[in-house]
């Protein structure tokens, strides 16, 4: 199974993006040089881009802003390289302690009073031009879109596996349970499973909204009360094909009971099938909570995930639509790498399939 799975360059592909992606979203987010809740008010909606900032468009502004703050205004600014040359001028004298608005903003270091001049009303000040790099660009909040995008690829990876494996564990017991047992258990249960598919989830999510505050743990709960659904059914066709085979019968015939009949043989007979419908699962789990956020309904503020950052960049597509294509980006790229793993793993589990 490992060979052919290896074989499958597409297959082997995706786990290398996958792995990639998980090691980026887990690890990336320290290594930009922004915390995802920083902002930056002088640098909102930048495009993507190598260069530092601020850049030179982008400076005069900013020492504006910060120079009202202190009730001042610049007279002069010379930048040489990573240093700027500031003068500041007042019809009163300027407090030295307002310089502190400088490093405060994030784009200047600590400043260097030169000189005072005319009664203290004209300072000339030295301070530190700080080099901030922006990859995927800033949103419209001045926040890093690369660092928040990272960040909110461990909601929607945490919200994809998280439920998964709730669907495993509900779905594989059900539906081994049902297709064991069988009779009228086996129809009173896949009835009810008939009613809850019959149950429109937007507004079972809107409910839970209602009644309960809109988080994490309630979009866990929504998206794993009905992701289990297909899992029990597949369990159970696939029971259903076991229970006639002869070692079961041998198991049976031996005295062993029932749940460790399904624990041992039914279960582990299944595995293959089971093993590519989770694979196929998370794709469509983060999809789903992505379709949540981006109406509202899914993960709120100050946590983010892909789905958030998606609907923010839509409100934005005309002004900024560098902040729809990042986070789209990585939410398309993996979704394409689980759905082509999921494959990869059908092609490799298929006994049909020559080895």
């Amino acid at each position: 199974m490992l060979g052919r799975l290896a074989r499958n360059r597409a297959a082997m592909g995706a786990l290398l993006v996958l792995v990639s992606m998980a090691l980026a979203c887990l690890l990336g987010p320290a290594l930009t040089g922004h915390a995802p809740e920083r902002s930056y008010p002088d640098l909102r909606q930048l495009p993507p881009g190598l260069a530092a900032e601020p850049g030179p468009e982008r400076l005069r502004p900013a020492l504006d802003r910060i120079a009202f703050r202190m009730r001042a205004s610049v007279a002069e600014a010379e930048r040489a390289g990573d240093r700027l040359r500031l003068v500041l001028a007042a019809d009163r004298p300027i407090d030295p302690r307002s310089l502190v608005y400088l490093p405060r903003s994030d784009l200047f270091g600590d400043p260097r009073i030169l000189a005072r001049e005319a009664d203290g009303r004209r300072l000339v000040v030295e301070v530190p031009v700080r080099r901030l790099h922006f990859l995927l660009g800033t949103d419209v909040h001045g926040r890093d879109l690369l660092t928040r995008s990272l960040v909110a690829g461990r909601v929607s990876l945490l919200i994809g596996l998280t439920a998964t494996l709730v669907a495993l564990l509900v779905g594989v017991a059900y539906g081994a349970v049902s297709g064991f047992v069988g009779g009228a258990t086996d129809a009173v249960m896949m009835r009810l499973v008939d009613i809850l598919y019959a149950l429109p989830f937007v507004f079972f999510v809107m409910v839970l909204v209602v009644f309960f505050r809109a988080s994490l743990a309630l979009i866990l709960l929504a998206i794993g009360a009905v992701e289990w659904l297909d899992m029990a059914r597949i369990v159970r066709a696939e029971t259903l094909a076991l229970r006639r085979r002869d070692f079961v019968r041998a198991a049976e015939a031996l005295g062993l009971s029932a749940l460790a009949t399904l624990r041992r043989h039914i279960v582990p007979n299944a595995l293959s099938p089971i093993v590519v419908a989770a694979t196929l699962l998370v794709p469509r789990v983060i999809l789903l909570e992505s379709f949540l956020s981006f109406l509202g309904l899914g993960v709120q503020e100050p946590a983010t995930s892909w789905g958030v950052l998606v609907a923010e960049g839509a409100r934005a597509i005309e002004s900024a639509p560098w902040m729809l294509a990042g986070p789209a980006s990585f939410l398309v790229a993996t979704l394409v790498a689980l759905n082509l793993l999921g494959d990869g793993l059908a092609d490799a589990l298929d006994p049909r399939r020559a080895a």
